[in-house]
């Protein structure tokens, strides 16, 4: 058999500055997905470690050095003196990587659940690495994308909400990750710079869309129409929208 993957990526072509991702169904019986890149594809399990790899007979890398800590706790009662090393930290990055490839890749694929896992694992990373990495610009060669995947998580959490017509919860999704980004780049900027933030602004453009286009619940629809009213100096219905607005507040409670 050969071995030539021209008839695979046959009709699938990369296209420049986009995102071409399919899923498969493996020989092996198990769903997979298919990232067409520009020498080929990159292919990972859905689940587990991106490159179906066990290192050290655990399902990730940083599931085996969570365990380190845990041993070593146990063993000296405190985590002072655990460290990760030059070649931890390379081996660790390199996995995160795996799990950004496949993110990015199932977001488009709309798969948001696995999303939401694998940016709350190299989010949980990033955390491990900022407590036990020594040196100060090792830790920022992870901490530095913090942003992007809160970015990432809030859109999974948010286009999981607006399929069940959440739109609340979806805003709120938006609105929990600007104020994580905000609180972790007051660390590093002023707060004036905080608005020239990129995931900061794709975030607030999405709200204000969500804002523009959900549906008015009868209580905002009633506020609008009020407002309206008050505008026009049109007091009778203004009047007569507060009734309404004050029995609608009562069948709520």
């Amino acid at each position: 058999m050969s071995k030539d993957i021209t008839p695979i990526l046959e009709g699938w072509e990369y296209v420049p500055n986009e995102i071409v991702v399919r899923r498969i169904h493996g020989l092996d019986g198990r769903d997979k997905v298919q990232l067409r890149i520009d020498l080929g594809l990159m292919q990972m399990e859905l689940d587990g470690r991106p490159d179906g790899q066990r290192p050290h007979g655990k399902e990730s890398l940083l599931d085996y050095f969570e365990e380190l800590l845990e041993e070593h706790i146990q063993r000296y009662g405190t985590d002072e003196r655990f460290s990760l090393n030059a070649d931890d930290l390379v081996e660790l990055q390199r996995e995160g990587i795996q799990y950004y490839h496949r993110y990015i890749s199932l977001l488009h694929l709309g798969d948001y659940p696995r999303v939401i896992r694998d940016t709350e694992r190299n989010l949980r990373l990033f955390d491990f690495v900022r407590q036990y990495a020594e040196d100060e610009d090792d830790k920022w060669a992870f901490d530095q994308y913090r942003p992007y995947v809160l970015m990432i998580r809030a859109r999974a959490k948010g286009m999981l909400a607006l399929e069940r017509k959440e739109y609340t919860q979806a805003l709120e999704a938006i609105r929990e990750a600007i104020e994580e980004i905000e609180d972790f780049l007051r660390e590093y900027v002023e707060e004036d710079s905080l608005e020239e933030n990129n995931e900061i602004q794709v975030l607030r453009e999405w709200a204000e869309q969500i804002e523009r286009e959900r549906p008015l619940t009868p209580r905002e629809r009633l506020t609008r129409e009020l407002e309206e009213a008050v505008r026009r100096e049109e007091y009778e219905k203004a009047a007569k929208l507060r009734d309404q607005l004050r029995r609608l507040g009562t069948h709520e409670d």
